[in-house]
């Protein structure tokens, strides 16, 4: 185990076989599960009202080929940041702490 810290001595993890599996097992715990990925079909993170009762997980993908396909199908949504310019994404390292800051404004986690 190598974590920043010895994070693993304050945040549970488990292995699960794979990442649609994960997806499936959060779902049944009534977690909503969001991937984060540029489609036609994605909606701004911006728009959404992130629900807090069961919590949310946020699937993000590989920098060069994304969320698998089978695995953006499994889940509740899929949303995005708008860009501008040439590029139409963030990298991983970047996009996600946009998201979760989103989500912890929501709750009301921030102040």
């Amino acid at each position: 185990k190598k974590t920043a810290f010895s994070a693993h001595d304050d945040v549970a993890t488990r292995h699960v076989g794979s990442t649609l599996a994960a997806v499936r097992e959060l779902q049944a715990a009534g977690v909503t599960v969001l991937a984060m990925e540029t489609t036609s079909r994605s909606k701004s993170y911006a728009s959404l009202s992130f629900p807090q009762e069961a919590g949310v997980a946020l699937v993000l993908g590989n920098e060069v080929t994304g969320v698998d396909t089978l695995v953006m199908s499994a889940c509740d949504d899929i949303i995005q940041i708008p860009t501008f310019g040439k590029k139409n994404s963030l990298n991983v390292a970047a996009a996600c702490p946009v998201v979760v800051f989103e989500v912890l404004r929501q709750w009301g986690k921030l102040a």
